[in-house]
Order: structure tokens, then sequence, then C-alpha cells
């Protein structure tokens, strides 16, 4: 391992940068990020980075914006104290469902995180499963999404038979189409309309579910109405029993009671974002590492090397 791959972490996930440094054998760079009693982030990096490739693990989950925050200034004072290349991994990048202008007079809020970004002085990301793959062009960096996919499906395929696989919604269905095929799994849709944000309404099951093991499919869990609606509209449906997994476990507001009280008997999510208490007491949710994969990627990108053979 080159002596100049370095590897920080803020306050959003240490955990992961932990598992991530360990999987790489090399030590965190031991770095203060603390606040002033006015709320202002303050950053001081304790080691030397000049000439280093430097890799920032940090989601930008809640509290998103000072996790963002601090993820801008620790770039900063990398790139003032001469870091070689400062490369954000961003494993849940926060603010990518505005990515497009849905009504007049609102903000491409996608864009302005990846414009910040590139000032403050980042040169490269890796992120995993963007909500939107078009937000890659936002940024006139290189940016690498890679896929939970491989995690999800061992967990998958080693745990459940007689599967199909199923889409909360019509914009889900390439993902889900992926994961039935290398499942050998029948697919089905859930149709679906959303009348205000966080609101949703499951409406008919396309497909055939009957007698069989129904696994949902998301990129993000974030108030469980998705899941617990077509949970219901499923086992409507004649299906056996209800599971879901998604990438990204938001979870936020009453998320988790949600799940407790819903058809869903298990969720499967990765460790991209630090579960709330309340969701890691949760016995129906499991979480899969996707540390290993992460770490691959950076020691792949410090090398030199080609990454291609993690977009699966």
């Amino acid at each position: 391992m080159p002596n100049t791959l370095k590897i920080l972490s803020g306050n959003a996930h240490p955990a992961m940068a932990r598992e991530i440094a360990s999987h790489l054998d090399i030590p965190l760079v031991e770095t203060v990020v603390r606040k002033f009693s006015d709320g202002e982030i303050r950053v001081e990096i304790k080691e030397n980075v000049r000439g280093a490739d430097a890799f920032v693990i940090q989601p930008t989950c809640t509290p998103v914006n000072d996790h963002l925050m601090e993820l801008m200034l620790i770039v900063d004072a990398l790139r003032r104290a001469s870091a070689r290349r400062i490369t954000a991994v961003i494993p849940y990048y926060g603010y990518a469902r505005q990515d497009r202008k849905v009504a007049p007079r609102v903000p491409i809020s996608a864009k302005v995180v990846a414009q910040m970004l590139m000032v403050v002085g980042t040169r490269r990301v890796l992120c995993m499963d963007l909500h939107a793959g078009q937000i890659q062009g936002f940024f006139d960096i290189p940016v690498d999404n890679l896929y939970a996919a491989p995690v999800l499906l061992q967990h998958i395929a080693e745990n459940f038979k007689d599967v199909v696989m199923v889409s909360p919604d019509a914009g889900g269905v390439e993902r889900t189409r992926a994961f039935a095929k290398r499942l050998n799994a029948k697919l089905a849709i859930i149709d679906k309309r959303r009348d205000e944000p966080n609101e949703c309404e499951a409406m008919n099951v396309i497909g055939d579910v009957k007698g069989k093991v129904a696994i949902m499919l998301d990129d993000m869990v974030d108030t469980a109405g998705t899941l617990c609606n077509g949970a219901a509209a499923l086992l409507a449906n004649g299906a056996k029993e209800v599971h879901a997994c998604c990438s990204h476990p938001v979870l936020s507001g009453a998320a988790v009671s949600r799940i407790e009280d819903s058809a869903i008997k298990s969720l499967m999510v990765t460790n991209s974002i630090p579960l709330r208490p309340e969701a890691a007491a949760c016995a129906k949710i499991t979480v899969l590492s996707v540390s290993s994969l992460l770490a691959d990627a950076i020691y792949r990108i410090s090398n030199e090397d080609s990454v291609s053979c993690l977009f699966v």
C-alpha cells in the first residue's frame, strides 16, 4: 500500500471509516471535527498530509447540513495542507432526490452540492447507489458510482428461495429487473400514486406474486410508507411473505415503528448510513456491510487501477 494513501473521517460515520481503514491495513488520520458554542464547525487535521492521496469518508446523512459542511471544511483543510488529490467518499449522497426542477422557482439542490464540492477542492467522488445516475453529470470531475448489489444479492441468494423481486414503483424497474435476472427470479411492479412528498398510495400489483416470497427493492427507505403500503398490496395479491431491501436506510420520522407494525418480515439494508438507536434495536432490520467494497474501490483508485469490475 502506498504511503501516500490517507483515510480521514468526519462525524457522519466514523465506524465505517474505521472498517475501511482496517480493510486497507492503514490507520485513520487523526482529525478533529468539533463545534464552537454557537454551532460553527471547527476542523483540524493533526497529521502531515502533504502530497497525500486523501480519501474523506463522509455520507451526508442526518443532520445533513452539518455533515455536508464538515465534508467541505475537511476538503478545504486538506487542499490548504497541500494534499496531492482529495477524493470525497460519499456512500449516501444527500440532496440527491432534488436532481431536477419539479416545479417553478425551485433549486436543483443535487447540482448545488456538486458545485460546492468542486469549488472547495474535491478532485474525485466515490459514492454508492445514487438516487439518479445523471447526478454524475453535475460534476466536472471523475465520479465512481458503486452499487451495493453484490452484497444484497449474496444475502438474498443464501437466505431465500422461490423469490419474486418487486419494484415499489415504475422508476425502480430497471434496478429490480437486474436483481431478478441475477437471481433467476420473476419480476413484479407495484403501481403507485404519489400525491405529496413522502406520501404514497399503493394501487395494484403488476405481475404474479401468488405463493412467492416477495422481496421489494429500493435505493433508499425514508419514511417507509412506500414499502409498508406495498407489502399490504403484495399480501393481498397472494404473496406468501414479504421482505424488503435497500442501499440507504434513511428511516426518518416514524419509519421504524411503521416497519415494526407492517407485514414486512425483514428489511435488509447496508451500512452506508449509521442507524438511529431505534432502528438498530429493530429486530426486523438486518445490516450488511459494504465497507470492503468501498475499501477495494479506494485501493484501486489510489493505485490507478480500473474500478469497472466493481460496477455490477
